[in-house]
């Protein structure tokens, strides 16, 4: 990808207009003076950006909870980059989050963007080549998950999740089928998930993973901190008590809380602490939280034998699934992601994957950054700009010497043996 994807800035408005005029083949039924008009009257829009310069753009205009995607324009020599895909997915990102219900696209004509509006959800409305596309959030719901500081994420998350493949799998078999097809599952007496516990070492992916389900699901994705919960007056049993209440206004929804052993971690004695209460309240508030089909509780934690006996029973959690440093085919995916962006072809990826034995994917992450960071600064002090852009296999190589892996071998040896005591999938 050789573009990114921003928010429109008023800056922008002069090169939009001009790509609007030079692109007549994603010709649009909204005129260019009334898209301007949308812009000016605070609409919502998006660019796509190459060097400084726009090669893209998508502008939407909203009517209470409906938008139209007015126009969308890409510079000629940028098509076949996907970069419409790109500039669609994050104009509805945008919109849903503001209380957008429903999306429609009128196009003019039939044209390729057809197809993409096919493959991104749009369902063609007889017998005008009129698109429409029905969002999860009602403007209430948009409300309520704006106080709890959720968001509906992009619908590519998990299709980006690189390697990782056996996880993949097994989430994908065991949470994602089931609660997308809720009827075939019940007719095979499958009964969908409520929550599962994702459980690893830290750094191997337990948040990517959780958000990546609720892309696949296309439901909006709370994140609950305990951390931040303990700051609030009422104490931290009422905070999760009162969040979950919001939550219950939703629909559909993802909750996620990492480091959940912060709040469900053993109770040691009989005497009754604020940890007590704590985790008593949670215990109370999952066997609620479960009465309902379209919603998902994902639990992340480092340590899972820390964890209460009471908290784990599988009355409560339907899978605890361990997310454990990617084996050698999931670094060659990773590493060719990060590669990939660059316009080098002859970095050695085997080499990578034998350095980098038990990183995990912020290691590979960090690793790479690293060694492009290298590379940017070598072009910038030579004065000269390279056809042949990005680091070398030795710069990788190098960068992976100087990371310090985030999982110790001890950390490997623990993890093997809680699979073995606490996994169950």
């Amino acid at each position: 990808m050789s573009f990114i994807v921003r928010n429109f800035q008023d800056s922008d408005l002069e090169p939009v207009v001009h790509l609007w005029e030079v692109t007549p083949g994603m010709a649009s039924v909204f005129s260019i003076a009334e898209c301007i008009a949308a812009l000016r009257a605070g609409g919502t829009a998006v660019v796509a950006v190459h060097q400084n310069i726009v090669v893209g753009a998508a502008v939407a205009s909203i009517a209470e909870s409906r938008a139209w995607v007015m126009r969308i324009a890409v510079d000629p020599a940028h098509r076949g980059e996907g970069m419409p895909s790109a500039l669609l997915n994050h104009l509805e990102g945008r919109l849903v989050n503001v209380g957008v219900a429903t999306i429609s696209y009128l196009l003019a004509e039939e044209e390729q963007m057809s197809e993409g509006l096919l493959r991104a959800g749009y369902v063609r409305q007889e017998p005008a080549a009129y698109w429409e596309k029905r969002e999860a959030l009602t403007p209430g719901e948009a409300t309520t998950l704006s106080a709890l500081g959720g968001r509906v994420l992009t619908r590519d998350l998990w299709k980006r999740l690189a390697g990782m493949h056996g996880e993949k799998d097994i989430i994908d078999k065991r949470v994602v089928m089931p609660l997308s097809n809720p009827e075939r599952a019940s007719a095979h007496g499958v009964a969908p998930p409520h929550a599962i516990v994702l459980f690893g070492p830290p750094g191997t992916g337990k948040t990517t993973f959780a958000r990546a389900i609720a892309s696949r699901l296309s439901w909006p994705f709370v994140e609950i901190f305990p951390s931040r919960l303990t700051t609030e007056p009422a104490g931290l049993a009422q905070a999760l008590h009162d969040t979950f209440a919001l939550i219950d206004d939703l629909e559909k929804v993802l909750v996620f809380i990492d480091e959940v052993e912060e709040i469900a971690s053993t109770r040691e004695g009989v005497g009754k602490s604020p940890a007590h209460g704590v985790t008593n309240e949670l215990l109370k508030i999952i066997p609620a939280f479960r009465q309902r089909d379209t919603r998902l509780l994902v639990c992340a934690t480092n340590s899972v034998r820390t964890l209460d006996q009471a908290f784990m029973r599988p009355g409560r959690f339907d899978y605890v699934i361990p997310i454990g440093p990617p084996d050698s085919i999931a670094r060659a995916a990773i590493w060719e992601s990060f590669v990939s962006q660059s316009s080098r072809l002859d970095v050695d990826i085997a080499a990578l994957v034998s350095a980098s034995e038990h990183f995990t994917p912020a290691d590979v992450e960090f690793a790479s950054r690293s060694a492009a960071q290298v590379s940017f600064e070598r072009e910038m002090n030579s004065g000269e700009v390279s056809e042949l852009v990005g680091a070398s296999t030795e710069d990788y190589l190098r960068a992976i010497s100087q990371t310090r892996r985030t999982v110790s071998d001890v950390d490997i040896e623990l993890f093997e043996e809680d699979i073995a005591l606490y996994g169950r999938l």
